[in-house]
Formats: structure tokens, sequence, C-alpha cells
């Protein structure tokens, strides 16, 4: 399986000629690929999905499944966003997607929480979307971890880092932050990986 991450918190992957993209929203340049089996929105927010991306990847793929939770269904009623929960396991292409948890991390108390899902791809990639949802009874290869967001607090990302016990882990969701904030970052995790 390759992974290649695009800008914020957008990876595509691709294995065997399928391809999957997640969360490709507003600081993520235009995805173009073709063969993609699925697109996999972890919440609503828009730098995690933008309309003009889910349009031009369906023009691309026809027939392209979209999925994500209750939240990402209401927000982008334009698409027909096939609905997951935590528990849920849905098999596309070539890909084996087990999602887990429900809630987007808190921002602030003043701000309602929305639904979130992780996804865990082929047993190997782990991405918790905005959330620091601990996959419970799974080993996880390869954790795509977020590094800077209005909700994220570095120790809690090298908690959640600990926690998960990755055989390693690289950023993501870091467009928030400057080429220093990123270097501090980065350095935070290698750290505890």
């Amino acid at each position: 399986m390759k992974l290649t991450r695009h800008e914020h918190a957008c990876l595509e992957l691709t294995h065997d000629g399928s391809t999957l993209i997640i969360d490709p929203g507003s600081f993520t340049d235009p995805v173009q690929v073709t063969d993609v089996a699925a697109v996999v929105i972890t919440h609503e927010h828009p730098d995690h999905w933008t309309a003009e991306h889910l349009s031009r990847i369906a023009e691309a793929n026809p027939g392209v499944r979209m999925i994500g939770p209750a939240g990402v269904a209401a927000a982008a009623s334009a698409f027909a966003i096939e609905t997951v929960a935590d528990g849920d396991t849905v098999t596309v292409g070539q890909f084996t997607l087990r999602f887990f948890g429900a809630l987007h991390a808190e921002i602030h108390r003043s701000i309602p929480l929305i639904d979130n899902v992780a996804v865990l791809v082929n047993d190997t990639l782990y991405y918790p979307g905005d959330s620091y949802t601990i996959p419970f009874g799974v080993e996880v290869d390869t954790l795509a971890t977020p590094a800077g967001a209005p909700w994220l607090k570095i120790g809690e990302v090298m908690d959640f880092v600990e926690a998960v016990k990755p055989k390693r882990a690289f950023p993501t969701h870091d467009m928030t932050l400057s080429e220093a904030g990123k270097a501090m970052s980065n350095g935070r995790l290698a750290a505890v990986t």
C-alpha cells in the first residue's frame, strides 16, 4: 500500500490499482486522481471536505463511494454519503475500512461537539480525524496524527501517540502551523514514537 500525504489533513492511499482519498478539504490543493474507489470524510468541517473536491473526484471517478458519519451526510447532502459509525467495517476496492469513535475533540465548551469517525485502513494505517480516539485492541502499524489545530495541545498529542503505540507515526493536520511550529511539533512526536 502506497501512502501520499497531501496538504493539511488529506491522505491518498493506493493499493493494487485502487485509490482511497481521506479528508480532501479547503487547505488541500485539488486532488487529481483516477481509479478512486472511495472518499472517506472523518467529519463535517471544511478543512476536511469541500463540495469542489468531492465534485471533481466524482466527475473523474463515476460511481465513487463517499463515506462519513451522519454529520457529514447532513452537511454534504448534495452527495450520496454512506453513513458509518463506531464499530462499522466497510470493504471498498482493495481497502478494508474499520471505523472508531463518535465525536470531534472539544474545541471549547461553547462550541457544540460534532460527529467524527477515525479510520483504520487495511489494518495498517490509522487516522483519527480531529480526535484522540484510541483504537482499543488494535495494533497500529502507522499512525497519521494531527499536529496543529485550535482544539489541539501538543502534550495531548504525545499522550495519544504513546497510548496508540504505533510502529511509526507522522504528523498531519498541520496547515495552521508555521514552519517553526511544524518543526517543534514534529520533534515532540519523534520523541514518543
